[in-house]
Formats: structure tokens, sequence, C-alpha cells
């Protein structure tokens, strides 16, 4: 269970940093937006969304790179929350036993 808690409090550090560098990539440039949680896709690009950055090259690789990250943080959350239910479970099982 102390373990678990660790191990929870390392992955809240982590999700942090990543949201911090989210907040970092929103403020490089305004057509990202100021969302924390969803994909950007806001600004059209000529052509398929992504396939080509030629038409703002810059722009494009900055919305690659937030894309990412917070597919990095969703992957986090979800590993905090399969951990929290074990580590839940385990406390239950240590105080009802």
């Amino acid at each position: 269970m102390i373990l678990g808690s660790i191990f929870m409090l390392i992955l809240y550090l982590i999700l942090r940093y990543i949201i911090s560098w989210i907040i970092y990539f929103n403020n490089l440039d305004t057509r990202l937006g100021n969302s924390t949680w969803r994909f950007s896709y806001d600004y059209p690009v000529i052509g398929d969304r992504d396939i080509s950055d030629l038409d703002d090259k810059d722009f494009v690789r900055l919305r690659r790179k937030k894309n990412k990250i917070i597919l990095l943080m969703y992957s986090i959350v979800l590993v905090m929350f399969i951990s929290s239910m074990s580590l839940l479970s385990k406390f239950f099982l240590f105080f009802f036993n």
C-alpha cells in the first residue's frame, strides 16, 4: 500500500510536468488555443490535416508536438486510474479484513 501511494505520487508529479509542457506549447502560438485536454485540429491546413507541413511548417510541427504530449497525458491519466483502483482495493482489504 505504501509503494502504491508512492507510485501514485510519482505519476501525479509526472502529470503536472506534462501539463506544464502543454501550457507552454499553448503559449507559443495563439492558434493552438488554451485547452489542455483536447487535441488541436482547429487551424485549417490546406490538404489532408497533417500529412504535409508545406503550408505552415512551424505551426504544424508545433501542433504535432502538442498532440503527442496530450496523448502522453491521457496515457498517464489511464495508468493513474488503474493504479488508483488497485490502491483503493488494497486499502479496503487492509481495513476490512
